[in-house]
């Protein structure tokens, strides 16, 4: 990629809707410094300044974490994913408490797939990390909620019965 292709593709808007251009620029000169991650965390880190909160900005964190092996560092930013999907949906806070019939969990609906997903990923992350029994948790609840067992939250599970933590087995 030229330096000319690099600028286009990094002012490109991809995500479009409320995320300032700024900070899509800079998370997308987050992906361009791949190999250098303390420019990526800067580029993050100024994403984050640019559009605190922001969903993208939340997923190229977790991305660039979970990807990185930083297991416990992403499980802040997957938590963030699904409470603004659970405010979305009008979902309770508590996500322990969310029931199958509380949003469209069995509908290809955007919304609260994301949610299940990021739950799962949340989960996945703390067990990765070595918070076993908190990412049990979550990913039971991402289990429950998953109608068509697309998250794998099960299969983790089924990993961690059998006594099977490493991603490899």
């Amino acid at each position: 990629m030229t330096m000319m292709d690099a600028d286009d593709w990094a002012n490109r808007r991809y995500y479009g809707g409320d995320l300032p251009a700024e900070a899509e620029r800079e998370i997308h000169l987050a992906g361009l410094a791949w190999e250098d991650p303390d420019a990526v965390d800067a580029h993050l880190a100024e994403a984050t300044a640019l559009a605190p909160g922001h969903l993208a900005v939340h997923l190229a964190h977790y991305k660039s974490l979970f990807y990185r092996h930083r297991h416990l560092d992403a499980a802040p930013h997957a938590l963030a994913v699904f409470a603004i999907k659970g405010r979305e949906l009008g979902l309770c806070q508590d996500w322990r408490l969310v029931e199958p019939t509380d949003a469209a969990f069995d509908s290809l609906e955007p919304a609260p797939r994301l949610y299940v997903f990021s739950l799962a990923a949340y989960g996945y992350v703390l067990v990765r990390g070595g918070a076993v029994e908190e990412g049990r948790v979550a990913l039971t609840q991402a289990a429950k909620l998953d109608f068509s067992g697309q998250t794998g939250a099960q299969a983790v599970l089924d990993m961690l019965e059998r006594g099977q933590e490493d991603e490899d087995d």
